[in-house]
Parts: structure tokens; C-alpha cells; sequence
């Protein structure tokens, strides 16, 4: 089974020597994004508009791989401050709809850029 390079032209630019997300089968694995601007290459640190940022630029990957929304099986969140722990999970909530993927959200000591969030998910080809 082959390894297929993802890429999308909505997100940003990795800054570190890495893809922007992995398709081996029909498992799509994205790298971590944090809330940089595709267009201003800016850091955006409101957490909501972070949070909706983050999302749409990791769904934009999935479906760079054939994913959907509704294939995204699991998403790892990494937090400067828990105290945004409630803001993330209404922007996740709306985001996500009645779809419920797994996930992970833990406190990190310190992001990339000093981002106040990054994320990874892993979704499936869609059927």
C-alpha cells in the first residue's frame, strides 16, 4: 500500500518540513494546524475564531484525501490554557453538528508560533 502526500490550497503553508496530511488506504492523517491565516500568514489568537480556523483548515485536508466531515473519526486538540475549554467546545460542537468524532483536548505547555491551539484529526476515505 502506497503513502499519498496531502496538500490543501485552503490551508497554510506548513512551517516545518511536513505535509499537511498523510492518505495510506482510506485513512486520511493530517498534520497538526494551528490558526495561521492563509492569506496574511497571521496568527489569529481569538480561541473561537482559532477554533473555527483550525477546523476548517484540517476538514479542508480530509478533503484534499476524499474525507468528508461526517468520516472524521478522531480529533486531537492542544490547548495553551484549559480556560478555553468551554469557547473550543462550543465552536467544536457547531462545527461537528450530530456528528460525534472521538477526541483528545490537553493543556499544553507551549504551541509552535505560540499558538493558542493546534489540532490533528484522522478521518476515512468517504464511501
Amino acid at each position: 500500500m502506497s503513502l499519498d502526500i496531502l496538500k490543501s490550497a485552503s490551508a497554510p503553508k506548513a512551517i516545518g518540513p511536513y505535509s499537511h496530511g498523510t492518505k495510506c488506504g482510506n485513512v486520511i492523517i493530517t498534520s497538526g494546524q494551528i490558526p495561521l491565516d492563509s492569506k496574511t500568514n497571521q496568527m489569529v489568537t481569538d480561541i473561537r475564531e482559532a477554533t473555527q480556523l483550525v477546523l476548517s483548515n484540517l476538514l479542508s485536508v480530509v478533503e484534499a484525501g476524499g474525507g468528508r466531515l461526517d468520516t472524521v473519526a478522531k480529533v486531537d486538540v492542544f490547548v495553551k490554557s484549559l480556560d478555553d475549554f468551554a469557547a473550543i467546545n462550543e465552536v467544536y460542537s457547531a462545527f461537528f453538528k450530530d456528528h460525534k468524532p472521538a477526541r483528545v483536548l490537553i493543556e499544553a505547555g507551549n504551541l509552535p508560533a505560540n499558538a493558542p491551539l493546534e489540532a490533528a484529526m484522522i478521518a476515512f476515505v468517504a464511501e
